[in-house]
């Protein structure tokens, strides 16, 4: 049986990890480099890191800190912000990410995720998707963190990433980012049934029972969370523990 992945989202702004609510209201939570290790000891499978303000400001990730980060965790290190290039991956692989993932870029040229995906593999390629509901539009995604509409349907758009090469969908929505009202079960689970690769259910992780409410309700293969993690109001541990007693497959530190 396949493990089902904790994974905590470090989103890099100036170099420090922040968070914020519905994309928005952005406040510090610390160091980069020490919540990675601590994720690490923590017995975090993965971790994300997303430098948020990469594509709106027109640079790169920091390959630095990613290179910092790397150096201190031996966990899945997936690193997304600002990638539009097969360059671009090769300076992130080489400085110790083991994935990459992309979103705003893959909107704007969909062949990308089919050409990282023939130089890398697709088990390089995360495509995020951040989707946002409304009465008149429904599920529909968004681009440049978040600040753009797109034509695009969110079931439609995960089933073409995954038809051009996507080994897995980073799914967000950002009505329930930050909010701790939990994950929208909805969407992630359409999406879920909809695409043939793993689904990352993010936005909104407020208790243990959103995260098993991800897994049973919506069938996603992994569940990502920031500040509930970052400020300390829910341990790895004693989430994963939780997690198992409810008949949930994790992978348990010995």
């Amino acid at each position: 049986m396949l493990t089902k992945r904790i994974i905590p989202c470090l989103d890099i702004k100036n170099g420090r990890c922040v968070k914020g609510v519905q994309f928005e209201n952005i406040r510090d939570a610390g160091d980069p480099v020490e919540l990675a290790k601590w994720y690490a000891r923590q017995g975090a499978d993965e971790l994300v890191f997303l430098d948020i303000t990469a594509t709106n400001e027109g640079r790169k990730t920091f390959a630095e800190l990613v290179r910092d980060i790397a150096r201190h965790i031996d966990i899945p290190f997936t690193v997304g912000g600002g990638i539009s290039s097969v360059a671009d991956v090769e300076v992130l692989l080489q400085n110790g990410a083991d994935k990459v993932s992309v979103n705003s870029s893959a909107i704007k040229n969909p062949a990308l995720v089919a050409e990282l995906a023939g130089h890398f593999g697709s088990q390089c390629v995360t495509v995020a998707i951040d989707t946002k509901y409304t009465q008149e539009t429904g599920w529909k995604v968004y681009t440049r963190a978040g600040t753009i509409e797109t034509a695009y349907k969110t079931v439609d758009w995960a089933k073409q990433v995954v038809e051009l090469g996507a080994g897995e969908i980073l799914l967000t929505s950002m009505n329930n980012d930050g909010t701790k009202a939990g994950f929208a079960l909805d969407i992630t689970g359409e999406v879920a049934k909809a695409v043939s690769v793993p689904v990352i259910a993010s936005g909104g992780a407020g208790s243990m029972e959103h995260f098993a409410d991800a897994f049973h309700v919506a069938h996603a293969d992994a569940a990502l969370a920031a500040s509930l993690f970052h400020f300390r109001e829910l341990e790895i541990p004693v989430l994963k523990a939780y997690l198992q007693d409810k008949g949930i497959a994790v992978r348990v530190n010995k």
